[in-house]
């Protein structure tokens, strides 16, 4: 599938779907000192070659606001402790408007916990947390990763126009989805 660049968009927080972690899996906050974590994690799922380069892109992004990331930012640890899954409900500028709204950003499951139901309790954790400082979210994401997007459309995000791409974008995920979004 060819890989394009997409923003989906919720325009209100109310009526968040509701999931509960599967038994031996919980939630957690960010503490300082969990950036490594973050790095391996976001490696693990192929956002970055290497643990030094996501270190490098977390500190460009977080480190100014790390204070901010022990009631914004989430892990799913294992029943040994283990953090195996992230989410950060962070917040951010659209379309350049000065609009500033909630973000689903950074979601990821290490490969060996994937396909356990652990993706929709993530979501609606990370959305329950923007609930309390924000009205809209939005979020970031690609063709590619089409079947979180349909998590996404059942969470209730619209597609946003991003750039030329758009109507190419959504008409290949209408077709491997397999349903017809509502813009």
């Amino acid at each position: 599938m060819k890989r394009i660049k997409l923003q989906m968009i919720r325009h209100d927080l109310n009526d968040i779907p509701q999931y509960e972690l599967p038994e031996g899996y919980s939630f957690r906050l960010f503490q300082k000192g969990d950036e490594a974590i973050w790095a391996n994690i976001e490696t693990r799922v192929d956002e970055f070659k290497t643990e030094a380069t996501a270190i490098e892109r977390f500190e460009r992004e977080f480190g100014p606001y790390i204070d901010e990331m022990g009631h914004r930012y989430l892990f799913i640890e294992n029943a040994e402790g283990e953090a195996i899954g992230t989410a950060t409900a962070w917040y951010g500028d659209l379309e350049g408007d000065g609009n500033i709204r909630g973000r689903i950003h950074w979601v990821g499951i290490v490969p060996e916990h994937q396909g356990r139901g652990l993706s929709k309790p993530l979501l609606s954790e990370a959305m329950n947390i923007l609930a309390k400082f924000h009205d809209a979210v939005y979020l970031t994401s690609q063709t590619t990763s089409w079947q979180a997007v349909n998590m996404y459309l059942n969470f209730g995000f619209k597609p946003a126009r991003l750039d030329e791409n758009y109507d190419a974008a959504w008409a290949l995920l209408e077709e491997k989805l397999g349903r017809e979004i509502e813009y």
